[in-house]
Formats: C-alpha cells, sequence, structure tokens
C-alpha cells in the first residue's frame, strides 16, 4: 500500500462517526471565478523511489504464509522495493519555483515529477522535509507559474466555507466544497505537531499536499489526512494550518530542516476540575506538571502548578498548543511566557536549547549514573540472605552502566568497597568518584566484580 493511502486512514482503529454526511454545496455564488485563477497554483506529483521491505514469508499466491512455522513474519528484508506514489503539491512562490506538499508523498522518493494543470511536466528538487508535521518544500524551474496567496488561518472559524483542491485517486485536478467542521484538532496520532482544521470537504488518497482555500481563494490550510473505514470519505478530512506549513516552510527553506529546541516542561489540559483546584476562572491554558532540573524552564524559575496562558503573544487553548507553539521555534529562540502562579500573571522570558546538547549537559552532571533507573532493594533470597543495595530498573543504550554490561535486575551492593543500602548510599559515593565506579554486582543468584568508566 503506497504511504499516502497510511496517512490518509492513519486512525482506522477509531470509532467511526457513520452518521457524517455529503459536503455541502456553498451558497456565496458561483465558486468559478475564484477557481479560475489559483487552480494553475496546485499541482499533480508523481514519485518513484525504492525502500527495503521486510520479507514477509508469502505463498505461491502472493498472500503472507500465516502457517505456525512462520507465523507471518520474517527478520529478513527481501531487499530495495520500487514504488511509486501519488499526491498533490501548491506552489507557494511563482518566482522561486516553491511547492508546499506533504513529507509522506514524497518520502523516500528518487525522483520527484510536478504536472502543471496546462500539462507541462518538470523535475523536482527537494528542498527540504520535516516528517514531524508532515510538510515538505520542493522546487521547480520558475518558469510561468502561478503562485497562491497565503490567508491567515488564525483567523478561520468553525462554519466557514471551504474548498479542497488536489489529484485524488490520480484522477486529476479536482476541487470538493465544504465547512470547516472544527478547529485545532490534536492528539490525534496522525503526526508529531498537530493542529489540525477538520472539514467535511471530500478528501481522498491523491489529495495529500494539495490546497484547502477559503472563499477568496487564499490557502489556509494542506489537505494531509482523512478519517475513514477501508479507504471511504465519511466527511472527516484534516488539514495543517497554512500559518503553521507556512513556519516550518520558511525554516525548510533556509535550512533544510527543522530543528527544535526545547525548553524542559511536561504539560497538561488544564480542565474544569483543575481550574477550580488551582483557584482559576479560565479553563484555557495549560497546566505545568514536571520542570526538568536544569532545563531552560528550570533556570528560568518555572514551577510545577504554573499555568501557560500565553506563549510568544498567541493565547494557549490546551497542552497541544503549548507543543505546537514550542515545536514550531527553531532551537535557540527566544520565548515569553505568560503564567498563572496562585492567581497572579507573571512574565517569564527563556531561551530554548537543542535537545541533545541539553541531555549531554544533564549526563555531564551525573556520568555514572545517567540515564539507569535505581529502586532500594532490600529482601531476604533463597541464596544470598538477606540482601540490601540498589536495583538497576532500567538503563539506556550507551550510557556508562550500560556500556559495562549492567543490565536490568542487577543489583549494586558496593562501590569502591563501601557497602551501600540505599540510593542515599550510591548518590554519595558516586559522587566522589574520579574516572571509575568498582561495583560489587548480584546477578542471579551469584555475585560479579564489573568496573564502569566515564
Amino acid at each position: 500500500m503506497p504511504r499516502f493511502l497510511s496517512l490518509l486512514f492513519p486512525l482506522l482503529l477509531y470509532p467511526f462517526i457513520a452518521t457524517a454526511g455529503a459536503s455541502p454545496q456553498t451558497t456565496q455564488g458561483n465558486l468559478a471565478p475564484v477557481l479560475k485563477t489559483i487552480l494553475p497554483s496546485v499541482v499533480n506529483i508523481y514519485v518513484t523511489g525504492s525502500i527495503n521491505v521486510p520479507l514477509d514469508t508469502v505463498d505461491q499466491e502472493g498472500a503472507p504464509d500465516e502457517s505456525p512455522q512462520n507465523n507471518g513474519h520474517s527478520s529478513m528484508d527481501i531487499g530495495p522495493q520500487k514504488f511509486e506514489n501519488l499526491g498533490s503539491g501548491v506552489i507557494v512562490d511563482s518566482k522561486k519555483g516553491y511547492i508546499l506538499t506533504n513529507a509522506h508523498v514524497i518520502a523516500h522518493a528518487k525522483n520527484i515529477r510536478v504536472t502543471l494543470t496546462d500539462g507541462h511536466r518538470y523535475k523536482a528538487k527537494l528542498i527540504g522535509t520535516d516528517p514531524d508535521s508532515d510538510v515538505a518544500v520542493i522546487q521547480i524551474d520558475p518558469e510561468n507559474l502561478t503562485a497562491i496567496p497565503l490567508g491567515n488561518s488564525d483567523l478561520l472559524h468553525v462554519g466557514d466555507f471551504v474548498a479542497a483542491i488536489g489529484n485524488p485517486f490520480g484522477l486529476g485536478q479536482t476541487v470538493t466544497s465544504g465547512i470547516i467542521s472544527a478547529l485545532q484538532r490534536n492528539n490525534l496520532g496522525i503526526e508529531g505537531y498537530e493542529n489540525f482544521i477538520q472539514t467535511d470537504a471530500s478528501i481522498n488518497p491523491g489529495n495529500s499536499g494539495g490546497a484547502l482555500i477559503n472563499m477568496k481563494g487564499e490557502l489556509i490550510g494542506i489537505n494531509t489526512a482523512i478519517l475513514g473505514p477501508e479507504g471511504s470519505n465519511i466527511g472527516i478530512g484534516f488539514a495543517i494550518p497554512s500559518n503553521m506549513a507556512h513556519s516550518v516552510m520558511e525554516q525548510l527553506i533556509q535550512y533544510g530542516s527543522v530543528k527544535r529546541g526545547t525548553m524542559g516542561v511536561l504539560v497538561q489540559n488544564l480542565t474544569p476540575e483543575l481550574a477550580s483546584a488551582f483557584h482559576v476562572s479560565n479553563t484555557q491554558g495549560a497546566v505545568i506538571t514536571l520542570v526538568v532540573t536544569g532545563s531552560p524552564a528550570d533556570e528560568a524559575g518555572i514551577k510545577p502548578g504554573d499555568i501557560i496562558v500565553e506563549v510568544n503573544g498567541k493565547k494557549i487553548e490546551d497542552s497541544g498548543s503549548v507543543r505546537n507553539a514550542i515545536g514550531l521555534l527553531r532551537l535557540g529562540s527566544q520565548i515569553n511566557l505568560r503564567l498563572l502562579r496562585d492567581g497572579r500573571l507573571k512574565s517569564i522570558n527563556l531561551v530554548t536549547i537543542d535537545p541533545n546538547k541539553y541531555i549531554e549537559k544533564i549526563a555531564s552532571r551525573d556520568p555514572f549514573l545517567f540515564g539507569t533507573e535505581f529502586r532500594n532493594f532490600d529482601e531476604i533470597t533463597p541464596t544470598q540472605g538477606h540482601v540490601q543495595g540498589v536495583q538497576i530498573i532500567s538503563t539506556q543504550e550507551d550510557t556508562a552502566l550500560w556500556r559495562a554490561g549492567l543490565r536490568r535486575g542487577d543489583v549494586l551492593i558496593s562501590v569502591n568497597g563501601k557497602t551501600i543500602s540505599n540510593m542515599t548510599d550510591l548518590k554519595k559515593e558516586v559522587s566522589t568518584a574520579k574516572r571509575q565506579l568498582l561495583l560489587n554486582v548480584l546477578r542471579q543468584g551469584g555475585a560479579i566484580f564489573v568496573v564502569v568508566k566515564q
């Protein structure tokens, strides 16, 4: 199955709303004059490439062999397999030939071909792709191109009339109409960063990367996914807002990628119950549930229980709004947060940092124990009697303890010759160590010594 099909039908396990009707037609007059000027800006995209496919043992009919001996799976690959994919795109810069589309449309592509409405075909160059937001930018020779005007997706309202333009099922350019059914849809599990416009305008396979326009002919979204059983359209389609797509596009054009920063917090929606518990009347916002030690948020004085109501002047509706607002900023960006703390507004400034550099910073503070979870161990065992120490719950790959061979279930009972009974003892002894640790470890009824180096 082509990649775009999986993205166009990413929620097949969700409940389906069987009462969704057909897309309504606009009553605001004839769309033809508007469409005449912008249809040339929506293009068809054809890609070819190859991808390594895991070998599912198949029978002679080509169906998976689900016999008990094979279980329908194999750890082997059958090597590079050629594929073809169809999608749509939108010309956003006629002078430079930039085209917006979905990242999943051009994923793994070796060749990208663009066909205009007048039949002209161009070989496209990939400028940049961001799978987390499902936005990509490609480029063709800027020759007699028509760019679509960008609308402001922040000004949309539920009930606004819209039209979707694309290349469904490879049939060629097609226009469908409907209304905006909902805004700021997130937590759907379709993309990493979600702030979808929901529409009942028909969106089908091949529409991915196409335009969602308002009645002025302005681009207000990039068609991305639908919710429907067995490939059918039931009037639930999703588009990436134009403002979000444009923000990602600017980074892709300038840098070729999106490098996101972090501020080091976890958040949750501000429910009416939480609002009452925090003694605030507003239910719009996101509650900070955790501040990571040593993060920009921690250094700026942010605390659990603070309620984020604005990020860089933009109101925050829920936790998804915070994730999107921060996720669309490049690392090193300045952030101004408006917080509610004890019923009072506070303004806090901070700068996002590279998550990888942040991890390196934390690891440098605790090079021996970083990346490992522990618990106090105090049990009577049949082979070793009463044992007190610290047990490893989990350890991340390529950390000091992991490289030394320590794994889940190991119990540390001494560090550099000093007996330890709990986490306090462990941290005390490790804090005085220089370049290495000598650990006495109990494992599966036996005991070993292990040397751990930074």
